[in-house]
């Protein structure tokens, strides 16, 4: 008998939610509107829960754009197994040119080359597994501990604050009602019934607006954390940056300093030597094509090393051919200053 009673009582409710609720909407009832703050609060919140998801989504773009990879690793981490160790695109490409250097051998100039390049992916790709194993801990695992939890928590608090104030509004429109029954001696006992239910359900609704607005206030806080958040992921990312930088320019410095990355280095039986043809380019200009033009700069261009000239466009230089220089750069002058330049950044002047 006590169940059904309940059975009754919440079906009598539901059903008073349900008429409230379409009175509403059809006008004939009015509704408790929030004030404007608690307005602000909901809307920070929404707009927080919709960023968040899409950023992170993103961030696993960015981190691991294999979408086959990511789901693998999504199911291993709704499991609570440990994810395999997977190594980068460059670790494996490291370890190729680490192979075909040594199988063409490393005294040889290629094979040799190849294990120094090799060695830097690897290097590389290390660099770049610790840059997504720190953003995702940093930045992306925050995010979901947000949306998993935090949103959730709000979103079951605003739900529960709405059906308060449903039933609040249902209690007024009751107590309205009754008090405007023309035999108001007949329904006193249904006015003070009415009143005292209007009294539990205000109760009930302020104290759910209190704990919702309170969920609500510490979306500033998860916006601090998100903040930190972001410049965590910003040093990792320069760290990866910085550390590819440097490798990569200790390599060319290496691989320049060998014959074989010579600039203007030529194979086969040329009869001038690469000692020739620097003797000439350092001794005084004699042109042998032709003689000095005066060539317009297309376009900027930083000398990569002091044999080069630094351009810029739209200048008037002084150009000439000189004997044994490769076909794609031509000598540049420019008062002072002299230096090679490539052929395609000038437009000889006639």
């Amino acid at each position: 008998m006590e169940s059904f009673q309940r059975f009754a009582n919440d079906a009598a409710t539901a059903f008073s939610r349900a008429r409230q609720y379409t009175e509403e909407k059809i006008g004939h009832s009015e509704k408790t509107q929030y004030d404007p703050q608690f307005e602000n609060l909901q809307r920070r919140a929404d707009r927080t829960k919709v960023w968040t998801e899409k950023l992170c989504k993103q961030m696993e773009n960015v981190l691991q754009p294999n979408p086959t990879v990511r789901m693998e690793e999504f199911f291993l981490e709704k499991l609570d197994k440990k994810k395999r160790p997977r190594l980068t695109n460059h670790e494996v490409l490291g370890q190729l040119m680490t192979s075909a250097g040594n199988d063409y051998g490393p005294n040889t100039a290629l094979g040799g080359a190849l294990i120094k390049v090799g060695n830097v992916q690897a290097k590389i790709g290390l660099s770049e597994r610790e840059f997504v194993e720190t953003s995702a801990r940093k930045f992306i695992k925050p995010c979901k501990t947000y949306i998993e939890n935090d949103c959730k928590s709000i979103s079951k608090e605003r739900k529960l604050l709405a059906v308060k104030r449903l039933d609040l509004d249902a209690c007024k429109s009751k107590l309205k009602k009754a008090v405007s029954t023309e035999k108001a001696q007949a329904v006193i006992f249904v006015i003070l019934q009415a009143d005292n239910d209007l009294r539990a359900a205000q109760s009930e609704f302020d104290r759910q607006h209190e704990i919702t607005k309170l969920m609500l206030d510490g979306v500033g806080s998860t916006h601090t954390n998100q903040l930190r958040s972001l410049g965590e992921f910003v040093e990792a990312q320069l760290k990866y940056y910085l550390t590819s930088y440097r490798e990569l320019i200790e390599l060319q410095k290496q691989l320049n300093s060998t014959d074989a990355f010579a600039p203007n280095a030529t194979v086969g039986t040329n009869s001038t030597s690469r000692d020739d043809i620097a003797n000439e380019e350092m001794s005084p200009l004699k042109p042998a094509v032709n003689v000095a033009s005066r060539a317009k700069v297309l376009y900027d261009y930083d000398a990569a090393n002091a044999s080069e000239l630094s351009l810029l466009a739209d200048e008037i230089i002084t150009v000439l051919a000189v004997p044994g220089m490769d076909e794609d750069w031509i000598m540049a002058e420019r008062g002072n200053q002299r230096g090679k330049v490539p052929t395609t950044y000038i437009q000889i002047l006639s």
